[in-house]
């Protein structure tokens, strides 16, 4: 083999390695960053953007913009069901968000059971001037939320 091709080769190895230990260094960064707890309601989910850290059922910030606050909360309606084939019962209920104005706004959010705790998802805007119904379990992995608009 050439020098020249020794380099290139060496090249090449060096640069695969170098984007393997980014790769890694980035997966076991993202790995830390999420938040576990012990129960889905003292858990971390992300609504609207910003995360937002129940305990007992309930988060009360103040607000950037006023000097309101905005409460996050448990608001029920729970579904069971394993969401990600681990075998761990995993939790999709609703949570309603006041932020000082005139609307409560309900969120569907889930918490994964993984072997650390539970880690809460982002949670999907349902609205505001809704009534709940029901949630159930759909097929496969689905929840479906029933309300009145």
């Amino acid at each position: 083999m050439t020098s020249k091709k020794l380099y290139i080769v060496g090249f090449i190895v060096i640069a695969a390695l170098i984007a393997g230990f980014f790769a890694l260094n980035t997966y076991i960064y993202n790995e830390k960053q999420a938040y576990t707890a012990t129960d889905y309601k003292n858990a971390e989910y992300v609504i609207s953007g910003k995360q937002v850290r129940l305990k007992d059922g309930v988060s009360e910030v103040s607000s950037p913009d006023s000097a309101s606050k905005v409460i996050t909360r448990y608001f029920g309606n729970e579904v069971r069901k394993d969401l990600n084939d681990d075998g761990k019962e995993d939790v999709v209920f609703l949570l309603t968000q006041t932020t000082g104005g005139s609307g409560t706004f309900y969120y569907v959010v889930a918490a994964l059971n993984t072997e650390n705790g539970y880690v809460g998802s982002e949670g999907l805007l349902l609205g505001d001037r809704i009534a709940p119904q029901t949630t159930e379990s759909g097929p496969w992995k689905s929840v479906i939320v029933n309300y009145a608009d």
